[in-house]
């Protein structure tokens, strides 16, 4: 059903929470009890062919509603925030301009928070920033930070790597503005609802080690083999992420399958820690018990209470 508000006049909705809670499922519930699209925030998920690993539904399992920003990148490319956001406020607009809802759904932190916030990304240019890596190694860690103390007290106290340091000189150099001006602040860029979801530890636990079972049954270490084979070692992001970066000392024989089943089960267990931490930080979150019954009648209800905001 749609609203009878117009989506256009609704909050926007988001799905979040950790990996393994069925974030996926409740989204294409809500897609289609509110005549609304799927749009994915989930970073891994950009990548065509990983598609085992990073537990992205099948086409066969999306009830044959539209799923976007999946499969976008190669695994040799990296992803950017900033490149996303402008990506993922078009097709809201576009899913919108035809009538329909977009339902945000995924557990990568701050590409959720490009999508839904006030977010604004400072510029980057290579030049300049070649010039300002090639100042700091000549003059030193102490000389750059007084160098950037003098256009940017805060980021100069704050800020503790060279790295660091260098980003915000480059950031007033293009900008005239101060690094520490851009740093985010929790103001929604409309009116939003986001729904968590969470488990308790224990049955979160045993849900992730049964999905790395079920992945490694499900072709894990082929799937990895055949992205090897299409550059994933370039990747610098692909390479790395959880259960790939196993299954590659597998294929080259520094690894058991049943070391990449053990340490993919707790290093993921590690990612949906980092995950909580990250969404129960943010007090506007909605959070929800998966396992209950009526769950999505429970949002349902909680967002026809919300109404348009």
């Amino acid at each position: 059903m749609v609203d009878a508000a117009g989506p256009g006049s609704l909050p926007l909705l988001a799905v979040v929470g950790p990996t393994g809670t069925g974030k996926s499922e409740l989204a294409l519930d809500l897609a289609q009890e509110l005549g609304g699209e799927i749009v994915n925030t989930d970073a891994l998920q950009f990548y065509r062919g990983m598609d085992i690993g990073t537990a992205k539904l099948p086409v066969a399992e999306r009830r044959g509603i539209p799923h976007h920003l999946l499969d976008i990148l190669d695994v040799t490319q990296e992803a950017s925030v900033a490149t996303f956001q402008a990506q993922v406020r078009a097709v809201i607009a576009q899913i919108e301009s035809r009538g329909l809802r977009p339902v945000l759904v995924g557990g990568s932190g701050l590409y959720v928070r490009a999508a839904l916030d006030a977010l604004e990304f400072p510029p980057t240019d290579p030049v300049v920033r070649a010039e300002l890596e090639e100042l700091a190694e000549r003059i030193g860690l102490d000389a750059l930070r007084e160098r950037v103390r003098a256009v940017d007290p805060e980021s100069a106290e704050r800020l503790g790597d060279q790295r660091r340091l260098v980003r915000a000189l480059e950031v007033h150099t293009l900008t005239g503005r101060s690094f520490a001006s851009f740093m985010p602040q929790r103001q929604y860029l409309r009116p939003t609802v986001q729904i968590g979801l969470n488990l308790d530890r224990a049955v979160l636990h045993q849900r992730l080690r049964a999905r790395v079972e079920a992945m490694l049954e499900g072709g894990l270490l082929q799937e990895a083999a055949a992205l090897d084979a299409a550059g994933l070692r370039r990747g610098k992001t692909a390479a790395r992420a959880i259960g790939y970066a196993q299954a590659l000392r597998f294929l080259d024989g520094e690894a058991s399958r049943e070391w990449v089943l053990e340490d993919t089960t707790v290093a993921t267990r590690r990612f949906a820690r980092r995950q909580v931490t990250w969404f129960n930080a943010d007090p506007r979150v909605q959070w929800f018990d998966p396992t209950e019954r009526s769950l999505t009648q429970r949002v349902l209800a909680g967002l026809a209470e919300s109404g348009p905001q």
